[in-house]
């Protein structure tokens, strides 16, 4: 039978245990582990010079020639141990190659990081004789565990979604599984091993079995930094919302100014291109390579977006797509509104029925739908006017990021900004904005409205600072 993998790879960190794993993986006669092959400063031991005719240089001139001869002289089925800080050049490739096995090793972080400790402070980092170990307790650093525990959560989410991304598994186990001669067989047999082992090495022993709180100096120290870690993401804010491309063809250039702008829908557009307009012609219906040669023609150009407040830009999407009778109006959306999720749009152009208080119930009703689009709870698209300002400025990583992200309520000192930056000396006057039709936001705001788009732009909130509507007006 052909063999399903060419190689394979242990995703793990120092004292996960992935020593004592390869010297029960190398037991089996099919399988060859060659350490930490793609470590940045060694080749499989500091000792090494070169392995298959590979130097270390040749390594890292080409880390794919070591792989191809692995897999063509390994007297068996070859891998390696890869550490977050090992050559990504290796993770990139192996990745989405389903030929290499991937073996997911991990440890109780805690754990991991007191036995870093302990190695350090006696410099003990293996253990081949219980009689030769050096008992000593570590010190706890909250900063630099914290650091760790983020950085290694990290990874194994970056591992996760390039697995998924490619519809691949892999094998995972942890510091205890290890321990277990089953759980050793089970995994050959994964790789392609026909045959099974029936006591471990022995080459590695067990340095400090001992509970964390006989191994930690402070140990209340620790207790109250894990307190402050949330492990279980159980403060996360879920996001449903689909990605947004970058919209290149909405970004408008001034040759006058060399800055581009980048417009968030629902935002002050119209005053910002209308006061591009004022000082030169305007570049627009961009492409990537068009946006691309611009740029390099104008070399010291700056880029920018403006954020609007998540209440403002919400209802003034609201009045321009679904209240007003117009061009820009959404009938189908609307149609479907009012028809599907009982949102009490006027059919037309509001009448004189279309109070104050229609409008404010209207807008709440909006809300809720909004509430629901975002989960990806309706068959309606998320539309970029009331898209979150996340994902819209995330969006613009597809192409390039902007170099300033200005407020609207601080527009005109942001704008006067960058042209200081671009030694242009000129006022910013920019134009007024249209006040909201047919009623302007201040005449329905309340504590109500706030709180319901608080709770639709979470994310918006935390991460741009926003705070209520009342309280920058």
């Amino acid at each position: 039978m052909a063999r399903k993998f060419d190689c394979f790879i242990i995703f793990a960190e120092m004292r996960t245990g992935s020593n004592f794993l390869e010297s029960n993986l190398d037991q089996f006669p099919g399988l060859k582990c060659y350490g930490e092959a793609f470590n940045p400063y060694f080749m499989v031991t500091p000792k090494m010079k070169e392995l298959f005719g590979v130097t270390v240089a040749m390594r890292d001139a080409d880390p794919m020639t070591l792989i191809a001869r692995m897999k063509e002289h390994a007297p068996g089925l070859p891998g390696f141990r890869f550490f977050h800080d090992h050559d990504p050049r290796v993770f990139d490739a192996l990745m989405d190659d389903p030929r290499c096995a991937k073996v997911v090793l991990t440890r109780n972080l805690v754990d991991a990081y007191i036995s870093r400790k302990i190695a350090w402070e006696t410099d003990q980092w293996q253990l081949n004789d219980v009689k030769h170990a050096i008992k000593k307790k570590a010190r706890f650093v909250p900063e630099e565990f914290e650091k760790l525990f983020y950085r290694m959560k990290d990874f194994q989410l970056k591992i996760k979604a390039r697995l998924q991304q490619s519809g691949q598994t892999a094998f995972y186990l942890d510091y205890e599984d290890a321990q277990r001669i089953e759980v050793i067989n089970g995994l050959a047999r994964y790789l392609g091993e026909t045959t099974e082992i029936s006591e471990f090495a022995g080459t590695f022993k067990k340095q400090n079995p001992e509970p964390a709180s006989d191994k930690v100096q402070n140990f209340e120290a620790l207790q109250q930094t894990i307190d402050r870690i949330d492990p279980f993401d159980l403060h996360k804010l879920p996001n449903f919302e689909p990605g947004r491309p970058p919209a290149i063809t909405t970004y408008l250039a001034s040759e006058a100014l060399e800055m581009v702008f980048m417009p968030i829908k629902g935002g002050p557009d119209d005053r910002i291109v209308n006061w591009m307009k004022a000082l030169g012609p305007i570049k627009d219906d961009f492409t990537q390579k068009a946006l691309r040669q611009w740029k390099r023609q104008h070399k010291a150009h700056r880029t920018f977006t403006v954020l609007r407040h998540p209440v403002a830009r919400l209802h003034a999407a609201f009045c321009r797509y679904l209240v007003a009778h117009g061009p820009d109006t959404y009938w189908d959306i609307k149609h479907a509104l009012r028809e599907s999720y009982d949102v009490s749009l006027p059919v037309a152009e509001p009448d004189d029925g279309w109070d104050r208080q229609a409008h404010r119930d209207a807008f709440m009703q909006f809300i809720g739908f909004v509430g629901k689009n975002l989960k990806g709870q309706t068959g309606i698209r998320v539309d970029a006017a009331w898209a979150s300002q996340t994902a819209l400025v995330q969006g613009f990583a597809g192409f390039a990021l902007p170099d300033h992200v200005l407020r609207e309520d601080r527009l005109s000192e942001g704008l006067a900004a960058i042209l200081a930056e671009l030694d242009i000396d000129i006022p910013v006057q920019l134009p007024e904005a249209a006040p909201d039709a047919p009623f302007a936001l201040a005449d329905i705001y309340d504590a109500e409205i706030e709180a319901a788009v608080r709770k639709l732009y979470q994310r918006d909130y935390m991460m741009f600072g926003f705070r209520p509507w009342d309280s920058q007006t």
